[in-house]
């Protein structure tokens, strides 16, 4: 039988890492919303009806 040791990860790699992850979250949400409100409020009836429709196939409430 082995036994397996494991290594402490430093404070530093921990707080980059959670920092990372943040702002990768961050990032992704901000996007998602940048999207959103573009295709709710776009001129162009193909990407308002596009995600209208993709609502009602959800069976989302859209009105």
């Amino acid at each position: 039988m082995t036994s397996s040791t494991t290594t402490p990860i430093p404070d530093d790699q921990r707080v980059s890492a959670t920092r990372s992850l943040l702002l990768q979250l961050c990032a992704g949400a901000v996007l998602g919303l940048v999207v959103l409100y573009g295709v709710a409020f776009a001129e162009s009836p193909i990407a308002h009806n596009a995600a209208h429709d993709v609502r009602h196939v959800t069976v989302k409430p859209c009105h």
